[in-house]
């Protein structure tokens, strides 16, 4: 399933404490996104124990029990994590990662929320999660059945939310700065091969890492620190993580370049700090320039005046890392008064540029 509204945590957290007392929700997003912590801070939240149950690791005896007779008949005994005695968040993680029969055990338990005679204590709320099918995960078809028994909802990765969640739990400063510079780089959709790719939870694994290994309270060798990178983050956000790194030392480094007080970093050795500091500034860019050049202030227009002549400054370095910064991309395309005026003064960085084709 892939709908067409997607939501961030914030506003998923104000849903559940809204829906989820009356009818259980389920929750689509792709691996590392942050469902289950999300439920587990909710749970938290409103003073509740959370119970988690894997869909891909149940049978439906783990849900149903099993029969005990008593007298001249018999009856199922739930589980004893399910049958408690006070209310609850149940969290019913991978849903639609389970097999056939294990939903059929689950429709009476979603919608009644009972399971034969026994049910959950008045106030328990019932909560499940899943993956969808294009991300690559164990994903089996949901019964229409199923499906209609829950209010359906699609997580989104809120880079805001998520740095603010990050300073809060002392995320490694590596980790954080490097997202706040490239909020776009939290979340990328999972790829069709085997290989790490970024999410939140590869990023809060890549934090854990780093600060077991003590970087950046003493010097770790950069293959080593490369080994750490690549091995959480994918392969072109874990280049450009490096990158950053390294220009640590100077961290004013690219408001130095727009004052003119510095230029682009032009030696070989240096290429991935060049490509950082260019899609960082294209961001900037992205963030400043209005859409519309009449309402321009003194200070944009200084602003206009510098990105002009720094894109020009380095496309005499790099041609290819230049035409990166105004060509088109998945975050948007910068203002078509400012293309206009950059393909006019360097007509050589349209070659590439899906927005002024």
């Amino acid at each position: 399933m892939n709908l067409p509204v997607t939501i961030s945590q914030h506003d998923l957290s104000e849903l559940l404490l809204t829906i989820a007392p009356v009818r259980p929700v389920f929750i689509w997003g792709a691996p590392g996104i942050g469902k289950s912590a999300l439920v587990e801070r909710f749970a938290k939240d409103v003073g509740l124990v959370c119970v988690s149950l894997l869909g891909s690791q149940l049978a439906p005896e783990d849900i149903i029990g099993i029969p005990q007779i008593k007298g001249d008949t018999s009856e199922f005994l739930p589980p004893k994590i399910i049958a408690r005695k006070e209310p609850y968040v149940l969290f019913l993680d991978e849903l639609n990662a389970c097999s056939q029969e294990v939903q059929k055990a689950f429709y009476s338990l979603i919608h009644e929320k009972r399971i034969g005679e026994y049910h959950l204590p008045q106030g328990s709320i019932v909560i499940g999660a899943g993956n969808r099918a294009q991300d690559s995960a164990i994903v089996k078809t949901m019964s229409s059945a199923l499906i209609n028994r829950m209010f359906h909802v699609q997580l989104k990765a809120d880079p805001k939310q998520w740095l603010n969640w990050a300073y809060e739990n002392h995320l490694h400063p590596w980790v954080t700065g490097y997202i706040t510079n490239r909020p776009d780089h939290l979340f990328c959709e999972p790829p069709k091969t085997e290989q790490p790719y970024s999410t939140p939870r590869s990023w809060h694994m890549l934090s854990d890492a780093l600060i077991e290994s003590g970087a950046g309270k003493k010097e770790l060798p950069d293959a080593y620190l490369k080994m750490l990178t690549y091995g959480c983050i994918s392969a072109n956000h874990a280049g450009m993580f490096l990158a950053y790194i390294k220009q640590l030392s100077n961290t004013h480094l690219l408001s130095d370049i727009i004052k003119g007080e510095r230029r682009w970093p032009s030696r070989p050795e240096e290429r991935d700090v060049l490509y950082f500091l260019a899609q960082s500034f294209r961001g900037q860019l992205m963030h400043e320039l209005p859409k519309d050049k009449q309402h321009m202030s003194g200070e944009s227009k200084f602003f206009v005046h510098r990105a002009k002549a720094l894109i020009k400054d380095l496309s005499t370095i790099s041609n290819e890392i230049a035409q990166l910064i105004v060509a088109a991309d998945e975050d948007g395309t910068l203002p078509e008064w400012f293309l206009i005026e950059i393909i006019r003064d360097l007509p050589r960085l349209a070659v590439h540029n899906k927005a002024g084709a």
